[in-house]
């Protein structure tokens, strides 16, 4: 494959793209750089488009079943990545990790029950939850070091017999942390002993950085696998997020029967025309050459926003991820409070990033930077930054 030019620039405003057209709707202006949403700015890859666009040769764009190699691409890729070796029987497609999240509180919960999530975390663990009637309850991490851990001291006291789920990011997003095996082994021998349901999010497990490895939850012990439902994709890796191709894997034979059955009444596991198509492409000889260029790429990003940080404000502290694009900047050394700090970097940097305090209230004082894109366009959010820092 020949290098891949990320440094391109392109467009995306009147496209419908969240990240640009939802300025105003979210920030309430249009005037910002957008750093926020967790798609990246790089050209899809061409072989993904190609797929698509072979298959819309064909005038009728009907009802279609899965495709045969969809389910063993999966399983290939799973192998090979991150050597869990998994059954057909075992995978279904959902229509978007949220909305699987949605699938399984309604599937596998009643209202009575309470679902526990570790903050600070993806938002919609809280949301989806309680927009669905559910009560959730917030256990936060442990942030003494540089990179947080689960207080299982906490947990336990937080968890009791109405507890049901466990809602668990695998790598972690807001932080992009790989958990290691000993933490994931801990953790499952918990929820085992207390009969709790595990979702592992694992969308970002493709994209571990500067030699981290990711480990999925069901594969460190049979106890893991019998009590989780793991969700993955090749959405943020590939950057397809609008196509919507996801994928579950349930080992556990009684926790499928009941959840591949709502699944299926409800016709959520029947993927929509393109997704089936993008998932092959994207876990093809291809898509893994086009990653590693992806993922260097990005680790040296990284590195460009703790070199200028380190330099040029030092105030901020940006936390090397070890998985995704996205990094977390702790600005607490500003001396903000958080209106302070959202006006700072909204209204006189003029600057999109997603708030911390919205990934529960210990994101405080930090913010969520996207890296996925030109590093031109980085360097201006920041130079941005640094004015409005000093100014």
């Amino acid at each position: 494959m020949k290098q891949i030019n990320f440094d391109q620039i392109i467009d995306r405003s009147k496209s419908g793209a969240i990240c640009y057209d939802g300025l105003n709707q979210y920030f309430g202006r249009n005037d910002l750089l957008p750093l926020w949403i967790a798609d990246m700015d790089f050209a899809t890859p061409s072989f993904i488009i190609d797929a698509l666009r072979k298959r819309l040769e064909h005038p009728i764009l009907g009802y279609t079943q899965e495709p045969e190699a969809y389910r063993q691409a999966i399983i290939d890729w799973v192998a090979s990545h991150h050597q869990w070796k998994i059954e057909r029987e075992w995978i279904r497609y959902i229509p978007g990790i949220v909305r699987g999240i949605g699938t399984v509180v309604n599937a596998m919960t009643c209202p009575d029950d309470e679902i526990v999530i570790m903050t600070p975390v993806y938002h919609p663990f809280r949301l989806v939850p309680e927009g669905n009637g559910r009560t959730v309850i917030q256990c936060p991490l442990n942030t003494d070091g540089e990179m947080p851990t689960i207080d299982f001291d906490k947990l336990a006291s937080v968890c009791n017999d109405r507890t049901r789920l466990l809602i668990f990011c695998n790598p972690h997003n807001p932080i992009g942390i790989c958990w290691d095996r000993e933490t994931l082994i801990r953790l499952a021998d918990f929820c085992y002993e207390r009969n709790l349901l595990v979702i592992s999010d694992e969308i970002h497990c493709d994209m571990a950085l500067f030699g981290h490895k990711h480990i999925p939850f069901a594969s460190v012990s049979q106890k893991a696998a019998d009590i989780s439902i793991t969700f993955q994709a090749p959405t943020k890796t590939f950057n397809i997020a609008g196509v919507v191709s996801s994928h579950t894997i349930v080992p556990n034979e009684k926790i499928r029967k009941k959840y591949f059955g709502w699944l299926e009444a409800n016709e959520f596991d029947f993927p929509h025309l393109f997704a089936p198509i993008a998932t092959i492409a994207a876990f093809s000889k291809e898509g893994e050459e086009w990653r590693q260029q992806m993922l260097h790429y990005v680790e040296d990003n990284i590195r460009f926003v703790e070199d200028y940080c380190r330099e040029q404000m030092p105030q901020l502290h940006p936390v090397r991820p070890q998985s995704s694009f996205l990094v977390w900047l702790d600005c607490r050394g500003l001396g903000l409070n958080h209106d302070g700090l959202f006006d700072l970097v909204v209204n006189r940097a003029h600057i999109a990033l997603n708030d911390g305090a919205m990934f529960g209230k210990e994101g405080t004082g930090c913010m969520r930077l996207n890296v996925g894109m030109p590093r031109a366009i980085i360097r201006q959010a920041l130079d941005q930054l640094r004015q409005a820092v000093g100014g």
